[in-house]
């Protein structure tokens, strides 16, 4: 009974998708408010643009115009059409800004798991879990593959090319720190109900953070061509409660300490 509440929820695309999965993280919220604000604007501007297409085809045409009109310039006109665009690219601008900042901030991690990509699967290594809170150690990694197709008839678990047979535990409500690098060619780390998508660069460490607000599993993908097996490195994270983490990792790693 345990396990199952544990492994309850799924997020993951669906069959004709159109829209966004469901938040998990601040950031996609803040993704989401900010995807719907552009509409109205993309909307507003739709409209205003056609409109004037069609009064220009219907009203300056070879039957109703057929002779062309002097045209003279008009110094009121140039000065709202150059205004009225930087207006609104303010209005774009100052949530936009915002967003962006917030997407690198830091606070300090009490938990950092370290993402190397390789051709073609991802190891993680686990850090300051919780320290204080868990009696699990440092400095403990596992090897991620994607599960074949006779694995997943013996599981019975419909994810083809999204199911893994090492899952990545984290905990909710805890400022996550992840450090993202390559062991050989470009790999990008994406899960989309974490707003999350870091690129793998060898000899680089790029540096990102998470908040996550609500248990479940979520699913991701590489998100950069990075050779013929691409599109076979999923990433599938459980995520848990505080109080249950500690369980939850030693029942699915038990070697460690």
């Amino acid at each position: 009974m345990f396990l199952n509440s544990i492994y309850t929820f799924c997020d993951i695309a669906e069959d004709w998708q159109l829209g966004f999965q469901d938040p998990a993280t601040n950031t996609v919220e803040g993704m989401i408010f900010f995807h719907d604000y552009l509409l109205i604007f993309i909307v507003a501007i739709g409209i205003f643009v056609f409109y004037f297409l069609y009064r220009i085809l219907v009203q300056f045409n070879h039957v109703t115009h057929s002779v062309s009109e002097k045209f003279t310039h008009s110094s009121l006109l140039e000065i709202v059409w150059t205004i009225l665009p930087a207006v609104v690219l303010i209005f774009i601008a100052v949530p936009s800004f915002t967003l962006l900042y917030s997407l690198d901030e830091l606070i300090d991690p009490e938990v950092t798991l370290k993402v190397v990509g390789h051709q073609w699967y991802w190891s993680y290594e686990f850090t300051d879990l919780l320290e204080g809170r868990t009696s699990i150690q440092n400095g403990f990694s596992i090897d991620s593959y994607i599960l074949s197709t006779s694995d997943l008839i013996a599981n019975e678990s419909p994810l083809r090319l999204l199911e893994v047979d090492q899952k990545i535990h984290l905990p909710i409500n805890t400022h996550i720190r992840l450090l993202v690098t390559s062991a050989d060619v470009l790999h990008s780390w994406a899960v989309p109900s974490f707003g999350i998508k870091i690129d793998a660069c060898p000899g680089r460490l790029s540096q990102g953070s998470l908040f996550i607000k609500r248990e479940g599993v979520f699913y991701g993908q590489c998100s950069e061509i990075c050779g013929v097996n691409h599109g076979f490195m999923p990433i599938v994270i459980r995520v848990v409660a505080p109080d249950r983490y500690e369980y939850a990792m030693h029942y699915n790693y038990p070697d460690i300490d």
